[in-house]
């Protein structure tokens, strides 16, 4: 590519996977059955909580939020991956690719917040459970989704702008299977430092914040059910924000493997595998999670299906 500044770059390469063409139909089956699973797991949560009465509830209302956030994750992952899957030349646009950057920052921290907003939302029901209905009235949890979601769209608008000021002057392949941050940054011959201070500024303000509200939700929780005194009582207030409490574990750890590992053990390829599990693995995962063990989801789903069957 010759040199200049980004206008002369109308597309970027992405390496994928796997260049291995014998492996590509059939992760290309693996990764849309993935997705269709995502789409209707997903989906589906959507459908039930806004049709059965009984789960109209504060906590219902943010597993809404988050069903809704993970279905559009994995969509702005999933259907460029599995075309490139099929394709030779795995081309995007380059206003594709910062569109994609774009939705992808921003779904991916509305999860964390969204998370933290839920763990908030347990810890107020099993810490304070007279003032519950007080405290996460409709106009409170609105407040806290409307909140949460302007600051995911200003901070991805912040950096998708800063992307857009760099030169690409030297290489447009992009080795990952999306356009990621970090990978696009790897290709510009532009001083990015300004870009890395302000990825690490919100990823100090949006992950840890959320993190240490997670935990510190959680130390209350554990040493309330810790004071009950009947092991009934105890299961039931645990039962509660233990599928929460899954959900959040699996995306963490996922996130300490990929930004916490010795830079020695680091390469690409895990790197790439590791993007696999917390773009596309985790949002299939999540209705999953909150719909196996889940009494509740389990009733209005029968319910559902119960009155399918009666008006076919």
């Amino acid at each position: 590519m010759e040199e200049g500044n980004h206008s002369e770059v109308t597309e970027f390469i992405l390496s994928g996977l796997t260049d291995r063409p014998e492996l590509q139909l059939s992760l290309f089956c693996v990764f849309l059955l993935i997705y269709v699973v995502t789409l209707v797991g997903n989906g589906g949560m959507i459908l039930l909580i806004m049709i059965d009465p009984r789960l109209h509830t504060p906590m219902y209302f943010f597993l809404g939020h988050l069903s809704f956030c993970d279905l559009c994750y994995s969509t702005t992952i999933s259907p460029k991956m599995l075309l490139n899957f099929l394709v030779e030349r795995k081309s995007i646009s380059y206003t594709a690719c910062a569109a994609q950057m774009y939705f992808f920052i921003a779904f991916a921290d509305l999860e964390c917040l969204l998370l933290a907003v839920m763990a908030y939302d347990r810890y107020v029901a099993i810490c304070n459970p007279l003032l519950y209905m007080v405290t996460m009235s409709r106009q409170r949890c609105n407040q806290l989704v409307a909140g949460v979601c302007t600051v995911v769209l200003l901070e991805s608008m912040i950096h998708t702008c800063l992307i857009l000021r760099l030169s690409f002057c030297r290489f447009n392949i992009i080795n990952h299977f999306f356009c990621d941050f970090p990978a696009l940054l790897a290709l510009s011959c532009s001083d990015i430092h300004l870009n890395e201070i302000v990825m690490f500024a919100f990823t100090c303000f949006i992950t840890l914040n959320s993190a240490l509200i997670i935990l510190f939700s959680y130390v209350c929780i554990f040493s309330t059910i810790l004071r009950i005194h009947s092991a009934e009582g105890r299961r039931k207030a645990f039962s509660t924000c233990a599928f929460h409490l899954i959900a959040v574990v699996i995306l963490y750890s996922t996130l300490l493997f990929i930004y916490f590992r010795p830079t020695a053990s680091q390469s690409m390829d895990t790197d790439k595998m590791a993007s696999v599990f917390y773009t596309l693995v985790i949002p299939m995962l999540n209705p999953l999670i909150y719909s196996l063990r889940n009494r509740e989801v389990k009733d209005a789903l029968k319910k559902a299906m119960n009155k399918l069957l009666t008006h076919s």
